[in-house]
């Protein structure tokens, strides 16, 4: 199977393929290399499933009481905290309550910081495989 260039088969294939067995290797902790991006991701995800369900139970005390939200059970609160979190926002408006926006702020620069946090991860991540798959040659003692 190939696309109008040519390239789906030929080249993508062996890519494919090695990328998969790289996330194979990722989720067993094949290398200590492969161990630290999965133990820095385990744990990035850990705490934010555990933030959304404390910040969705937080602002749905917030606001289930407020005048205009549409925040009004916790499947809104969970709803609006997630796509928070993912940084997408959602079609429910804003909160009202005072306390609610401050969250709001508070889970805003969370989704960004880790962001942040996994780009650095994954970048860590290839630069240590690249080491490791293809060593940097030690520079050449010059005689003094």
């Amino acid at each position: 199977m190939t696309d109008r260039f040519g390239t789906i088969g030929a080249v993508s294939e062996p890519v494919r393929r090695r990328g998969v067995r790289e996330i194979r290797n990722v989720l067993r902790g094949a290398t200590p290399t492969h161990e630290h991006l999965r133990s820095r991701v385990s744990f990035v995800l850990g705490a934010t499933l555990l933030l959304d369900v404390v910040a969705s139970v937080f602002v749905l005390l917030f606001e289930r009481h407020a005048s205009g939200t549409q925040i009004n059970n916790f499947g809104d609160a969970v709803f609006w905290t997630s796509t928070q979190l993912l940084t997408v926002s959602s079609q429910l408006p804003n909160p009202i309550s005072t306390p609610a926006r401050v969250l709001d702020i508070f889970l805003q620069a969370y989704a960004i910081s880790v962001v942040a946090v996994l780009a650095g991860s994954f970048g860590a991540f290839f630069h240590r495989r690249g080491n490791e798959q293809d060593p940097p040659r030690a520079a050449s003692s010059q005689g003094a």
